[in-house]
Order: C-alpha cells, then sequence, then structure tokens
C-alpha cells in the first residue's frame, strides 16, 4: 500500500475513535477527507469544523465516489452500500488496522495492546514525549483532555499508537516497543475462546521488531512471548520490574513512588483517579525510561496530564456530588471502576447506570457483570446497546440483574433512569459503558447542579 501520493481519502465510519484519527492524519498531510457515519457526534461534528465533510445516509450520492483510497471500519455490515460501491468500481478499500499498518511501517512504533488500560497508557506515554520535547505521532483511542484530540504529529519520526485487539487488528503492526496491558477474555464473538485470544496476543508480541522491547503486567503468561528484550511492572509486586510504592489518596488523585531496577522516581503526583491508572503509569513510565526521557520529565509528564475523555473522568466533583463517567464496557474494567470509586469515597453511597454493549458480550460475561456490579451500593441497568449486533433471543441486561446478589438493582429505559436521578440526586454517581450512555452525560449533570 502506499500511501505517498494520496489526494483525496473517504472514511465509511469515520466517527470511530480509530477512524476519525486517521481522518486527521491524512487531513494534516493535505489530503481531501470526508467521510460516512450512521450516527452525529460530539466527534464527528468536531471533524466537520475541522473541515472534513461528514454525512449521515448511507448513499453514495452524498459520497466522494472517486477517492484515491477507502478506509472502513470492521464494525460496518458487508452490506453496506457505499461499500459495495467502492468495491465494486475497483477503488482501493483498506481496512483502518491495514493503513495503520501501513503508516507505522515507516516509524519507531511504540504499540500498546490489551483487554484494558490501552488508552489511558497510550495517551500518557504520547503526553510524556509531547510535553518532554521528545515528541510523537500519537494515534490514540480516546480523547486527550489535555489537548481535545486523539491524533497529534511531530517532527519526530516516532508512532504512538493503541494496538486494538477487535478483529485482529493489531496483528497489522510490527512494532519497535510493544506495552501488553491485560488478556482477560473479550470479543469472544471473534475468537471463540479465551485462548484463543491469547494466542492472538502472543502472535502480535511476536511480530516485535527485531531487538525490539516488550513491557508487559508482571503475571501474563503466553506460550512464546515476542520480543528481544522483556520488561515487567505491577502496581504493587516488588518482583516486577518496576512498580509503585507509598500509594497515597489525594483529593481524587493519587501521590507515589515509582521503583525500577535503575532508580526510584518519588512523589509522583497523578491528579486522575482509578488505582489502575497508577498502574498505567508505572508502565508509561517505563517506556519513557526505555527512551531516555529524564527522570524529571517523567515525573512532570505523569503530573501534568489530566487524563481521558471517558476514562475515570470528573464530571463533576464538589462538596455535594460526585459524578464520574467511564468507558468500563468489560466486568474487570467495572470491578476496577467500582473498587477505585469506593476506595477514593469511602463515605458515599456509590450509584452505577450501567449500560451493556453487545449481546455476545452480555451473553459470554454476564455471571462475571453481575458480579463486579454487586460491588456497588445500587445498580441500574440500561437495554443492552446492540453496535454492530442483532438482538439474540432472551439476552437482554436482565440476564445481568438475575444473576446479581445486590437487592438494589433496577433495569430502567434512559428516560427513566433520569427521573430517577432527579428524585434521588446520588451523592456517588458514575455512568459506565461503550455504546451512547455518553450522550446522557451532559443531562445528568445539570439535574445534579440543579
Amino acid at each position: 500500500m502506499n500511501l505517498q501520493h494520496i489526494r483525496s481519502v473517504y472514511l465509511i465510519g469515520i466517527g470511530g475513535i480509530g477512524m476519525s484519527a486517521l481522518a486527521r492524519y491524512f487531513k494534516e498531510k493535505g489530503a481531501e477527507v470526508s467521510g460516512y457515519d450512521r450516527t452525529s457526534s460530539a466527534l464527528t461534528q468536531k471533524l466537520s469544523e475541522e473541515g472534513i465533510s461528514v454525512h449521515y445516509t448511507e448513499d453514495i450520492q452524498q459520497a466522494n465516489t472517486s477517492p484515491d483510497l477507502v478506509i472502513y471500519t470492521p464494525a460496518i455490515p458487508k452490506d453496506h452500500k457505499e461499500w459495495m460501491y467502492f468495491l465494486e468500481k475497483q477503488i482501493p478499500v483498506y481496512k483502518r488496522s491495514e493503513v495503520l499498518g501501513a503508516i507505522a511501517k515507516n516509524m519507531f512504533c511504540i504499540a500498546i495492546a490489551g483487554t484494558h488500560g490501552k488508552t489511558t497508557t497510550s495517551t500518557l506515554i504520547a503526553h510524556i514525549l509531547r510535553e518532554s520535547g521528545y515528541g510523537c505521532n500519537a494515534f490514540l483511542g480516546g480523547i486527550s483532555l489535555n489537548y481535545h484530540t486523539n491524533y497529534w504529529s511531530s517532527k519526530n519520526n516516532v508512532a504512538v499508537m493503541e494496538a486494538d485487539e477487535y478483529d485482529r487488528s493489531f496483528l497489522q503492526l510490527a512494532p519497535d516497543i510493544a506495552v501488553l496491558t491485560a488478556m482477560d477474555a473479550d470479543h469472544l464473538d471473534i475468537y471463540g475462546t479465551a485462548e484463543s485470544m491469547v494466542d492472538a496476543y502472543m502472535l502480535f508480541t511476536r511480530q516485535i521488531k527485531v531487538k525490539g522491547k516488550l513491557i508487559y503486567k508482571y503475571g501474563l503468561k503466553g506460550d512464546n512471548m515476542g520480543g528481544e528484550h522483556h520488561f515487567t511492572y505491577s502496581l504493587r509486586n516488588e518482583e516486577a520490574d518496576s512498580y509503585a510504592e507509598n500509594i497515597c489518596e489525594h483529593d481524587g488523585g493519587y501521590h507515589f513512588d515509582i521503583i525500577n531496577k535503575k532508580e526510584t522516581i518519588e512523589n509522583v503526583h497523578l491528579s486522575i483517579g482509578g488505582i489502575h491508572n497508577i498502574e498505567n503509569s508505572v508502565a508509561a513510565a517505563t517506556v519513557a525510561g526505555l527512551l531516555g526521557i529524564p527522570t524529571i520529565k517523567i515525573k512532570q509528564g505523569i503530573s501534568s496530564f489530566k487524563g481521558v475523555k471517558r476514562r475515570f473522568e470528573y464530571i463533576l466533583k464538589n462538596k455535594y456530588h460526585i459524578y464520574i463517567d467511564d468507558y468500563a464496557h468489560h466486568p474487570e474494567e467495572l470491578r476496577a471502576l467500582i473498587h477505585s470509586v469506593k476506595n477514593l469515597f469511602p463515605e458515599k453511597r456509590c450509584t452505577i447506570i450501567f449500560q451493556p454493549h453487545l449481546f455476545s458480550r452480555t451473553k459470554d460475561l454476564c455471571d462475571q457483570f453481575a458480579q463486579a456490579l454487586d460491588f456497588s451500593d445500587e445498580a441500574i441497568l440500561l437495554p443492552i446497546y446492540p453496535a454492530r449486533e442483532k438482538p439474540v433471543p432472551g439476552v437482554s441486561s436482565s440476564l445481568i440483574a438475575d444473576k446479581m446478589k445486590n437487592s438494589h438493582v433496577l433495569l430502567l429505559n434512559k428516560e427513566k433512569t433520569l427521573a430517577h436521578i432527579k428524585t434521588h440526586k446520588p451523592a456517588l454517581l458514575l455512568t459506565a459503558g461503550a455504546g451512547d450512555i455518553d450522550r446522557m452525560v451532559d443531562t445528568i449533570k445539570n439535574i445534579l447542579i440543579d
């Protein structure tokens, strides 16, 4: 795939977080960029403001019918009219991951993979590199709250890329440095079994370039892990090459030390909540250290990091209400979110509004979802967000609710959820999910402020 002379690009599913980063990349390179998405969102509106044309009807008449390159997300159905048109016209059509892989081939690539933690970790690594003056090109899976974007460029030919495991997309990358944060079972509609998913992660590590480095969470195991040099990290386990110590909670964030075999980075401040984000910071510090970034710059980078939109994002934080919005859509992510929140605010009763994402994931992991949500004091379950899937008979949010031991669980639609919040105004509220629950955030915030 030659990207040198691309003058026009069309993206099917342009509103996706990874797709929008590519749209911004090609726009910056001087190409005419346009695309389709199913619904308007804050992200597609922002793309429009940046001069990227977006339409929302599956209609080739509204599309650029002769682009040099068409990029699509694997989430689109195979009978999508625009996709079929471009294939028929023999215009070059590539998956997002294939294009990202082609871009990465010409750069020193730092790729972050894992069932969870990859977005915050990749954004923090990119932030440290940018703030330290080292510089990088960032292709992120979330919106940085420091820079309000998921893409930026640099003269330094280094790329920080989030490596997505869905549809085995990350196998398009051959990184110089890879980070592996977790391998919990997910996307079983693609992989079939947890073992098959671990095999894919191992294949990803074996694509690390010669003399490349693999940084992975202590305790992760797999056959024939790739990478010539291995480094482990952990939250607290002293057997890891890097870990945190002297952790103190402070104003919804943390102070801690980062210990590694060479040195100690003392009194690091992280302003965002979530104990798991300390572990993500240890991983990011490990990468930065391997790149030769001075300790003081690493410490400053972590301290100035504001986080990622919808990753333990404080929407409201005052003496009356704490409201946090999070992208958590896997049981382990929910467990980490609820535990962290209850540890930070032990005196408050925790209410979570959760929107399950995908029928297949709900069916496969309903027991684990129930166990994770049981840690809350009150759980409100919205209907399942289907995304790319069609309904599955017998699979609904009640599948989770029926398995919960917590008696304070409600099955409500969005309208009734808002009414419930208006009546009860919880002191500690979480919204979580990867669907469209984020569209409720401003309304909920206004209800709590009122």
